[in-house]
């Protein structure tokens, strides 16, 4: 049988921010979706492939080619930038209650001629237009803006390959970008250290790529300071994709980076790139219940490992968008599971949860309240309803509990209500595969 069971009693840790996102609020013809996000309390929006849509600036924002679109200029002048449409960007971002995690480097360029993915002619010129694109945003240089971004991350998946052993992230070698990686980290570290600096958004945990990366950082003797390290995952199965975080814990832990922060910053469902087939059933699953269930799923999984950040990929008008329809930009029912998420990240401390069957779920508590998500997800297109069981335990005493449920009549409605005599309610319901359940509690 499927169960959960949660001890409100037993706060394991905190609850983290699993709700976060590739790039911000959209606006197409006076429609936009600022409030939603303002309603799910998106924690972060990653800038990364914003350069493809026009309603962030398109190709005149937020990449380094973009901004400083003439390497040979005086980096030193702020007449050789272009900030105005990723100021707009930014604020708006800001705007909504999200923070800006920055991404230094440029979009994927699937296209036969590179801009932004080339490794660049001066290493340290490159590392001195990030500074000035920091002090843009956080000191208001160049008539900038004070906006207090915490988090900046090098560069996008150096070790990305297509099928044809092309590269659309990055045109050197891999000890060409390790070198520029080192340039720019300890150049900026040097600048601002109390920033958050690292990256580099690997595709996976890639063990080989990163051990190159970790020995130039501490060639010589040398370990210079990475804030945080950044890889990408797209999957099918949540509890796979939930063995990566440890796997990099152990990596950066050997290398003496114990402190170094675990951020997932790319994921989506996908159960194989090839062949086109495939790609069209991820897109559709992308936008349906089961997507919905499926990131719901990947949140409470998440929550369960040394990860300290989680960010969906993506929050853009595409064809990644499992939250927002790109024509209105109406929530589609993968919007809900972030609402959802939030419940628990408002509360702050992890309640102790188990699950058995396919049933995923994670569960919170806070001064005199408390939530358990939970969703029934498995990687099949049907199966037949099931009975759950779920036991709540360490409720207080007269708690009432409300459901929110998220199928597919429902987007976060409410489907039952109850109140607890005691300080235990089990109790047995039938769910259906894709249905996502919010239990919220109070005295």
């Amino acid at each position: 049988m499927n169960q959960i069971t949660v001890d409100f009693g037993n706060i394991t840790g905190r609850v983290k921010p699993m709700h976060s996102v590739n790039n911000g609020p959209a606006a197409v013809r006076g429609m936009g979706n600022s409030a939603c996000f303002t309603d799910a309390g998106i924690p972060y929006a990653r800038l990364h492939d914003s350069g493809f849509y026009a309603g962030y600036g398109g190709e005149h924002s937020v990449d380094v080619h973009a901004l400083f679109r003439n390497f040979a200029a005086d980096e030193n002048d702020p007449a050789s930038y272009d900030f105005t449409l990723t100021d707009e960007y930014l604020q708006r971002i800001q705007a909504a209650g999200t923070k800006v995690f920055y991404r230094l480097g440029s979009r994927i360029e699937h296209e036969i001629k590179k801009y932004g993915t080339r490794v660049p002619e001066d290493f340290e010129k490159w590392a001195r237009v990030c500074e000035h694109i920091i002090r843009h945003y956080n000191e208001g240089w160049a008539d900038g803006l004070r906006l207090g971004i915490e988090y900046w991350e090098i560069w996008n998946e150096p070790d990305c390959r297509n099928a044809d052993g092309s590269n659309p992230c990055w045109q050197g070698t891999d000890e060409q970008f390790c070198d520029l990686f080192y340039v720019t980290l300890k150049h900026l570290k040097a600048c601002f250290p109390h920033l958050k600096i690292g990256g580099p958004a690997f595709c996976y945990v890639n063990e080989p790529f990163t051990r190159k990366l970790l020995d130039r950082l501490t060639q010589n003797g040398e370990h210079v300071p990475l804030d945080f390290y950044s890889f990408h995952g797209y999957a099918c199965d949540p509890a796979q994709a939930a063995e990566a975080p440890a796997k990099a814990r152990s990596l950066l832990d050997s290398y003496g980076y114990t402190g170094t922060e675990l951020i997932y910053n790319e994921w989506n469902y996908v159960r194989h790139w090839t062949p086109a087939e495939e790609m069209h059933y991820a897109y559709r699953v992308i936008k349906s219940l089961k997507g919905a269930s499926f990131i719901a799923a990947m949140m409470c999984a998440m929550q369960k490992t040394p990860l300290d950040h989680f960010m969906y990929y993506d929050a853009r008008p595409c064809n990644w968008n499992g939250m927002f329809d790109a024509s209105t930009l109406d929530p589609l029912k993968g919007y809900y599971p972030f609402r959802m998420f939030n419940e628990l990240f408002r509360l702050g401390g992890e309640a102790k949860s188990t699950t058995e069957g396919d049933l995923y779920g994670c569960a919170a508590s806070g001064e005199d309240h408390g939530a358990v998500l939970m969703t029934r997800y498995a990687d099949v297109d049907e199966a037949p309803d099931e009975d759950v069981r779920i036991v709540l335990r360490g409720l207080p005493e007269g708690a009432r509990l409300c459901w929110l449920l998220l199928d597919a009549d429902k987007d976060m409605e409410k489907a039952r209500e109850d109140r607890c005599f005691g300080h235990c309610l089990e109790t047995t319901i039938p769910m259906k595969l894709f249905d996502t359940l919010l239990i919220k509690w109070e005295k």
